[in-house]
């Protein structure tokens, strides 16, 4: 196949030729949330389910659904390929707070933060609507505010602020303390994305 959009698919491609490769069985052992039938994988995400077939890469959503756009997929892959369960104590941390976080803020904040606040911080009502429309835990944190269950134990909190006359709007992010150990930090800014992209969808 020719590859057109090298930022997409030429990850995409190395991490499929990785997956290839892969045991099941050390997927089960570091992933015990990940179902497998011995010819699928099968996981959930942000309340979607995903059958991945393995060795030879193919992906269906089990809701009959469309699959999720190739940079999700790249992260389903790398999911299965590195991630692990890491038991949640219970915090919440911002991204900056976590390994490498400082590094990779700066490309982190326009591409989730100032995006969140800019699509949501100007529709909070939408937001609110999307967000119950997945299920999402509602809180009473910012202006609206909802816990959303990722992936696995992994879950993430997206707060936004409507704007005024003095002030943009705003957004923040919170990740389960887990995500520190369990993903790396391209992961967390791809985790970000996702949500932001899939409650969109839901507008």
């Amino acid at each position: 196949m020719e590859i057109e959009n090298h930022k997409e698919e030429v990850p995409f491609a190395h991490y499929e030729e990785q997956f290839r490769a892969l045991d099941p069985q050390t997927v089960r052992q570091r992933l015990s949330e990940v179902g497998w039938d011995g010819s699928e994988f099968t996981v959930t995400l942000l309340g979607r389910q995903f059958a991945i077939a393995h060795p030879d890469y193919a992906i269906r959503a089990l809701d009959n659904g469309p699959v999720p756009p190739l940079p999700t997929q790249t992260f389903l892959l790398r999911y299965l390929l590195e991630s692990r369960d890491v038991a949640w104590m219970g915090q919440w941390k911002t991204f900056r707070e976590m390994p490498w976080g400082e590094m990779y803020i700066k490309p982190y904040t326009g591409r989730v933060l100032t995006r969140a606040a800019f699509t949501f911080g100007t529709r909070v009502a939408a937001f609110k609507a999307a967000a119950e429309k997945m299920g999402a835990l509602p809180l009473k944190n910012g202006d609206a505010g909802y816990q959303f269950d990722l992936i696995g134990g992994y879950r993430m909190r997206l707060l936004v602020w409507e704007g005024d006359d003095e002030f943009p709007p705003n957004a923040q992010v919170l990740y389960s303390d887990n995500f520190a150990e369990g993903f790396a930090a391209e992961d967390r800014v791809v985790a970000g994305d996702i949500l932001i992209s899939t409650v969109k969808s839901c507008l």
